[in-house]
């Protein structure tokens, strides 16, 4: 299978608490109650729009006039990951952007002819295309995962689009030439799905067996989040996304060095291999119960050179902390233009 062919397939905050409040279908969700995301029926209603190489499916949640959030989901998860996180911003004024991320839900190459490309300059691209096919000017970003990798960039590179940053996990911008260096055994183990992907029996295995794949990395991830199968399931079916295998799997596999990545985004790759400094108004946060690969929030706090904070999570709070704290996070956003 070629990858790059179509697919046919200041540093510790406090944490305030947010009132929660029910949101009618009318600010663009279903909340019948101020319930958790199992007891949710998600968003309502979802639009398209054409931006740079996708069509991108997204929920657009709250007051048009507002300013604007933008909330980005990773892998193995998608936009419902922020369904109890946007009636709470859109409560508080804000018009909400969740996308789905290229290779899942509704979002579609407008080519055959583009690469089915993971690389994290790509992903980003996108992003910067959204804001201007909706002509968003600036926005708050808030993100967990590959979606943080993403808002990471987009506050480096393009900080005159990027009024505040929340970002789980912080600091995750990556070079593959230092990603390439074996690590120490234990943080090997740590990122086995990596060099699962890697090999094409990984590729096929992963293409086999999806759904079932990808509630073991929730599992995995967030280990004492008891999620029932009904919000695994409305997650799971935006991994039907024809290039859903091959996004994934090409990003894996572009991070280690083993996969080329295209040359237009040469130049973008070369400054973030440099690391920038990220100087907007930034929050970082980490659950206290995250068992995917992550930093310590000592090895990037250097890395955020303006206003700051950092806001451990409690409770047995994993990997996808917007879904199991969406009070935190929403809080986070809310304040991280307010530093």
């Amino acid at each position: 299978m070629n990858l790059f062919a179509p697919s046919s397939l200041n540093r510790r905050g406090f944490l305030r608490a947010a009132t929660a409040t029910v949101v009618t279908a009318q600010a663009g969700l279903l909340v019948p109650t101020a319930a958790r995301a199992s007891e949710t029926q998600g968003f309502a209603s979802l639009k398209t729009i054409d931006a740079g190489d996708l069509r991108i499916e997204y929920a657009d949640v709250g007051p048009a006039n507002g300013p604007v959030a933008i909330l980005l989901h990773g892998w193995p998860y998608d936009i419902h990951a922020f369904v109890d996180v946007a009636p709470r911003l859109a409560a508080a004024g804000y018009r909400v952007i969740v996308p789905f991320l290229r290779g899942y839900g509704g979002t579609r190459f407008l080519s055959d002819a583009t690469p089915r490309n993971g690389q994290q300059a790509a992903v980003a691209q996108d992003i910067i295309a959204l804001m201007d096919a909706l002509k968003i000017r600036q926005a708050v970003l808030g993100a967990f995962d590959w979606g943080a990798r993403t808002a990471c960039i987009m506050a480096a590179i393009w900080p005159e689009r990027v009024t505040g940053l929340v970002s789980v996990s912080g600091y995750l911008i990556g070079n593959p030439k230092a990603n390439a260096k074996p690590l120490p055994p234990a943080a090997e183990y740590a990122w086995w799905y990596q060099s699962y992907f890697a090999t094409d029996r990984g590729r096929d295995g992963y293409a086999t067996n999806v759904w079932a794949f990808n509630r073991f990395i929730w599992q995995q991830a967030s280990p004492q989040w008891r999620f029932d199968e009904a919000t695994y399931q409305r997650s799971a079916r935006s991994f039907d996304n024809p290039d859903h295998v091959a996004i994934v799997v090409h990003n894996y596999r572009w991070r280690i060095g083993i996969a080329e990545g295209e040359s237009r985004f040469d130049a973008l790759e070369a400054r973030l291999a440099t690391a920038p400094d990220i100087a907007v108004p930034s929050i970082t946060m980490e659950g206290d119960a995250n068992g995917a690969p992550h930093p310590d929030p000592a090895a990037y706090a250097r890395k955020f050179t303006g206003k700051y904070q950092h806001r451990n999570v409690q409770g047995g709070i994993g990997h996808n902390l917007p879904q199991e704290a969406p009070a935190a996070f929403a809080q986070a956003v809310i304040d991280v233009t307010r530093l």
